[in-house]
């Protein structure tokens, strides 16, 4: 899925640098493994790894293979719409909403992911792997289930207002 987003609006952030190694017959191929996240800000963001013997290099690589992987994150009050637990790997990541004036409750890469979505309060905890690369993903894969009202009403051919539940209403 292409997303249309202007590659000159995305800002980045570098997760993890990693000396990575390859024994050869010759000996040891010693590279970098660079960990980008991309966003705009305003519910774009993606996950990239660039490899390559020198850190700019690959930390270019990264941030073009990241733009090629941009997720949609529905953003509704500067949180996100409900909660989710996203799984990569032996990495999960839950996700909850919080209300205005919470702030980013996360650790380094999930915040990160967080922040250059567009998200404003959320509060987030790393359950199992606390792999960078994987908990960026796990991430993604987390904004990924996520769905608005609005979309929940549409497969269910009903109105959003009988989806929302409106506050102080008995259930």
């Amino acid at each position: 899925m292409k997303l249309d987003v202007n590659p000159e609006q995305l800002s980045n952030e570098v997760i993890e640098i990693r000396r990575v190694g390859k024994v050869t017959k010759g000996g040891k191929r010693l590279r970098f493994r660079v960990v980008v996240v991309v966003g705009d800000g305003e519910g774009h963001v993606g996950v990239g790894i660039g490899k390559s013997i020198e850190i700019p290099q690959a930390i270019q690589q990264a941030i073009r293979d990241a733009t090629k992987h941009l997720v949609q994150v529905p953003i509704t009050n500067g949180t996100i719409p409900h909660e989710v637990v996203g799984h990569f790997k032996a990495a999960r990541v839950l996700l909850k909403p919080a209300y205005p004036g919470t702030g980013i409750i996360a650790g380094r890469t999930v915040g990160a992911v967080c922040r250059l979505a567009g998200l404003r309060d959320i509060l987030t905890k790393a359950l199992g792997s606390t792999n960078p690369l994987n908990l960026a993903r796990a991430t993604l894969e987390g904004f990924k289930a996520l769905e608005t009202a609005e979309q929940v009403a549409a497969r269910r051919g009903k109105k959003p207002e009988e989806i929302v539940e409106v506050e102080g209403a008995k259930a």
